[in-house]
């Protein structure tokens, strides 16, 4: 028996369903075809005519296609086989992650539209643009796992390491994005990552000898006086080799030396010990780091520990 239908549910024709759900007649069509939102009945001529319930399903499709939901999904939605909520929520993932991307996109492009980068810097800035959060941060690791794999560590510093995420943001500054595109190839530079290993292989070296030890306050506040007298000199053009910057050296050698004798010598290895650790391109890593995850701006320090380094060099004459 046909259905009954009253007048507030008129039958519609295919081409008065598709104006009425801003479809066009061949999706309609499809759908019918495709058994997702069959035709209500046909007329005596054999078109397909939909009632008010049917019109409404075509106009739920609709909005769910345009959400970029898939039809198996759509169709499992009618059917009432997935639930809509957990669809939805999938669905806001989706359009989250490539909102982000776009954003990323939009920011690379900004970067190379207020500069002339190079061709290397263009290619890494498309890389950029395609690579998710997690395979940036994967670049990272691969660089820890090469400058730290397989040596015996103080695992507290490898681990504090480790634990530094590059979390560029959703809509980075031109800033950010020129610090990762250098991040990226800095890490990913052979003589660095070798520089970085020979550190980590002199602080392993420590721990197997006995003679290792956590940085403490001391150390601290060696570092805070090489920053400030070091570069105080350093700042007003004084040359380290001269006579007039014994006295800075002097003092700052005292601090580092600590029990160890006051000799040539003991100047001559400390200065050593110390230039392992002293390289401005790790600075450079911190800084970029920062920048990237929106940190304080760093001060640098390594041109005052290289004066300082040259100083004991010099006078331990």
């Amino acid at each position: 028996m046909a259905p009954m239908h009253t007048p507030h549910d008129a039958l519609l024709t295919i081409g008065e369903a598709a104006a009425r759900t801003g479809l066009t007649v061949k999706a309609v069509r499809f759908y019918a075809d495709e058994g997702i939102v069959p035709e209500t009945a046909r007329s005596p001529a054999g078109y397909r005519l939909y009632d008010s319930t049917a019109t409404a399903r075509l106009d739920l499709v609709r909005s769910l296609r345009d959400l970029g939901i898939d039809l198996p999904t759509v169709r499992a939605l009618l059917r009432r086989d997935a639930d809509l909520g957990a669809v939805a929520a999938a669905h806001v993932e989706s359009l989250d992650a490539q909102i982000r991307l776009l954003r990323l996109r939009r920011a690379v492009l900004r970067t190379v539209a207020h500069r002339t980068p190079t061709e290397r810097e263009i290619t890494l800035m498309t890389d950029l643009a395609r690579l998710s959060a997690q395979e940036r941060q994967r670049i990272i690791d691969d660089y820890h796992d090469a400058v730290f794999g397989g040596l015996d560590m103080d695992e507290e510093f490898v681990a504090h390491q480790r634990s530094v995420r590059v979390d560029l943001p959703d809509d980075p500054s031109p800033a950010q994005v020129d610090a990762w595109v250098e991040l990226a190839g800095l890490v990913g530079n052979p003589a660095f990552r070798d520089r970085v290993r020979r550190m980590s292989t002199a602080h392993a070296r420590a721990r197997a000898e006995g003679t290792y030890r956590r940085p403490d306050r001391d150390d601290t506040a060696l570092a805070e006086r090489v920053a400030a007298e070091a570069g105080a000199a350093r700042t007003a053009g004084l040359d380290p080799a001269d006579a007039a910057a014994r006295p800075v050296v002097d003092g700052l050698a005292a601090a580092a030396l600590g029990t160890r004798p006051d000799t040539p010598q003991e100047r001559r290895r400390l200065a050593d010990e110390l230039a392992v650790f002293v390289d401005a391109r790790v600075e450079r890593y911190w800084h970029l780091v920062g920048v990237i995850n929106g940190w304080a701006p760093m001060e640098s320090h390594t041109p005052s520990w290289e004066w300082f380094l040259a100083g004991l060099r010099a006078h331990a004459r």
